[in-house]
């Protein structure tokens, strides 16, 4: 196992190549954003390392794609079990190369141990299905066999956010479907994923069904482009992905992007339950989720009232240590994100916005922030914010907010606190979102459901069945009977 060293500081740790753990490719210092500790050196894979990972996983998928269930299933299962062992020692390694809070990081550890379990489930029921064909008097006595086949060859390309979770989307399901895949994890905080790369090498899979290489984004941009890999799986940012889709030539491409998340809360709602998730939504991990709560649109009867408690429970947010299981928010990605929320802010307050919480800006910290008065088409309230930023706005009704929320054009997730099965139902039908989640926030995600969005937010679904859909082709087996058999 690479992690498997006496060193205390900075250890040096292989990429998970074709199967084997190597040095090589340009040197990666990964820090932690909290206090710019050097957690750990590894290495940025270039155009020989990918070209090598490509070849080996193209040659590999004709293994994999033979591969019984029982075995894909016991691989996964595998990696699940290694990491609800290892939780503890992962969610410290997480929250040091991310910057995120420890009892967030415990909580995707727990997720990615989950993801594989659900992976390793669905395994075993890739399901097709037996078709009448005798609709009409030529065809009697013909029928058809419909089965999945695994696509081939998987790019996957997963962000610094959820180093591990969102990772294990992209590995899990190509593993359950029989794919081989090249991922590329994020450069800023590989280290969790280099560590799962280690349960899978201790698996029955063939070598080069998965390899797991930081790179640069030109050399991850290659796989793009490259007709050997038959799906691309991305999970990043609008501008990105959108542009990656129109460079991927033939090959099937899913993109998870960005939002606005917008939450509702009507005059039915538990306005204490409301205010604390829509607090945590807002601020965790520092607002730096897809589905981070935006936008909180309340109803007019209540809204003082919600603002007042909202104000309240936002300046009791503990900012600090992400290894204190007490800090709720920490440090952002960088400083270049900082100072662009900082400028996203002060532009919103210089064209009349009021901010009734001001964060400071601070090096990697941005306290959090809560605005109200907020022109529509201010970046930090149509564009993703990616920050401890949320807008507040009062509206006149329930439809009212529907509308408000639909324009936008992002559309991932919604939340809506409601009591009222009216409210609910049409805000299904009304709202153009991938995910409504009822008295909850927008931000709640659990690994096994379709989870992907409309409009700028995305191309198909992400949770395991949805993904492995997406990663096997149906392959019809049409039967015709004999004219003597008639």
């Amino acid at each position: 196992m690479p992690f498997m060293t006496t060193e205390v500081r900075a250890p040096s740790i292989p990429i998970y190549l074709a199967g084997e753990f190597v040095e090589a490719g340009t040197p990666l210092e990964v820090r932690n954003p909290a206090d710019g500790e050097v957690v750990a050196t590894t290495f940025q894979a270039g155009a020989d390392e990918l070209e090598r990972a490509t070849v080996a996983a193209v040659e590999a998928f004709e293994e994999t794609k033979r591969l019984p269930s029982y075995e894909r299933h016991a691989a996964l299962m595998h990696v699940a079990g290694c990491i609800e062992r290892d939780a503890d020692e992962l969610a410290v390694l997480l929250s040091r190369e991310s910057g995120k809070p420890i009892k967030d990081a415990r909580g995707e550890v727990a997720r990615g141990a989950l993801t594989f379990r659900i992976a390793a489930e669905e395994s075993t029921r890739i399901n097709g299905e037996w078709l009448p064909l005798d609709w009409a008097p030529a065809n009697k006595g013909r029928h058809g066999i419909v089965r999945r086949y695994p696509i081939g060859p998987v790019a996957g390309i997963s962000p610094f956010n959820f180093p591990l979770n969102l990772a294990a989307h992209k590995v899990a399901p190509a593993v359950a479907a029989g794919c081989s895949i090249v991922l590329k994890p994020p450069s800023k905080d590989p280290l969790s994923m280099l560590r799962v790369a280690g349960y899978l090498a201790e698996t029955d899979l063939p070598r080069g069904a998965v390899s797991v290489l930081p790179m640069d984004r030109p050399t991850g941009d290659a796989m793009v482009g490259d007709d050997r890999f038959k799906l691309l799986s991305f999970t990043g940012s609008p501008s990105v992905g959108w542009k990656m889709k129109a460079e991927a030539g033939k090959k099937k491409v899913v993109l998870e992007l960005g939002g606005n998340a917008g939450a509702v809360v009507d005059e039915t709602a538990d306005l204490d339950w409301a205010v604390e998730r829509l607090v945590y939504g807002s601020f965790a991990y520092a607002g730096q989720v897809c589905i981070s709560v935006q936008r909180i649109y309340v109803v007019r009867d209540i809204y003082d009232e919600f603002e007042r408690r909202f104000v309240e429970r936002t300046r009791r947010v503990k900012v600090g240590d992400p290894l204190d299981p007490e800090t709720e928010l920490g440090p952002m990605v960088d400083e270049k994100a900082v100072q662009r929320t900082d400028g996203w802010v002060a532009d919103a307050l210089a064209s009349g916005a009021r901010a009734l919480v001001r964060g400071d800006a601070d090096g990697r910290w941005f306290g959090p922030t809560v605005l109200a008065d907020v022109p529509r088409d201010a970046m930090i309230c149509s564009e993703e914010a990616f920050a401890p930023v949320v807008n507040l706005f009062p509206v006149e009704s329930f439809a009212d907010a529907l509308r408000d929320i639909n324009d936008s054009r992002f559309g991932l997730q919604c939340g809506i606190f409601t009591s009222s099965l009216d409210h609910t139902l049409l805000a299904h039908d009304e709202l153009e979102m991938g995910g409504i989640i009822v008295n909850d926030i927008p931000t709640w995600r659990t690994d096994a459901m379709p989870y992907g969005g409309v409009k700028d937010s995305g191309l198909g679904r992400e949770g395991l069945r949805w993904s492995i859909e997406d990663m096997t082709e149906p392959r019809l087996l049409a039967f015709a009977r004999t004219p003597g058999e008639r």
